[in-house]
């Protein structure tokens, strides 16, 4: 892949998901809500979460529970999300591939950062299980936006962090909803189903193309978003 320049030099970047897409933690998160809600007494399918995750937190519960309910409830809900899930971090690993991807990124010259709807302990937690902080010029996490994805305010922090406009950026994400919310700022996202939407429903969304899980994306990456984006002069 063609380099870009190193170090301040570099004038593409890669953001990327982190839940789902490089550390496999849907399915934790999904069980994680699952919990939270029966321990309010509210019994909500294990499905209907699953399609929810990757959301913001406050966007999920709104998305999951009825609109006239006492919404006071909802910090507790999202506070007992967040404790379980606390309780999963040893649990917690990389897809295979996810280091090796960044480190390719990196290497081939661009920024790359984390773009993470995560609150920043879990991401602190992500990171760890990466092992690729050397390969990460930049990390934003819910505490950086005003708004969780579907917005794109979290997009918007990690490019303001690596000091690149959308346009000369790649999304990276697992979810339908981090297809929406790079649409909203017209970067390509490139769908990986190793989160658990398949292809069908992460294209129909808008992602321009899709990948099994990080090896997969990293074998094929001269051909990829990421590599058409990197041969733009």
């Amino acid at each position: 892949m063609p380099n870009i320049g190193p170090g301040s030099g570099r004038k593409r970047g890669v953001l990327f998901d982190v839940d789902g897409t490089l550390v496999d933690s849907s399915y934790l998160h999904t069980l994680a809500w699952w919990q939270a809600f029966r321990q309010a007494g509210l019994d909500v399918p294990m499905a209907s979460i699953h399609r929810s995750v990757g959301m913001g937190g406050d966007k999920l519960v709104d998305r999951l529970l009825p609109a006239g309910r006492d919404k006071t409830r909802d910090a507790a809900i999202m506070a007992a999300h967040g404790a379980v899930f606390a309780t999963y971090w040893p649990a917690l690993r990389a897809f295979d591939g996810a280091r090796d991807l960044l480190a390719q990124c990196y290497e081939s010259g661009f920024a790359v950062a984390l773009a993470s709807s995560a609150r920043a302990q879990d991401l602190e937690v992500l990171r760890s299980t990466l092992r690729a902080d050397s390969f990460i010029h930049a990390a934003t996490s819910a505490n950086d936006a005003k708004e969780s994805k579907p917005d794109p305010d979290i997009l918007e922090a990690a490019l303001e962090a690596i000091g690149l406009p959308a346009g000369d950026a790649v999304y990276v994400g697992d979810a339908v909803w981090d297809v929406y919310a790079a649409g909203k700022l017209g970067i390509p996202t490139i769908g990986l189903t190793c989160g658990g939407t398949g292809a069908a429903e992460l294209l129909e969304a808008g992602a321009v193309e899709t990948y099994e899980n990080p090896r997969d994306l990293l074998a094929n990456l001269r051909d990829s978003a990421v590599g058409r984006l990197a041969a733009r002069s």
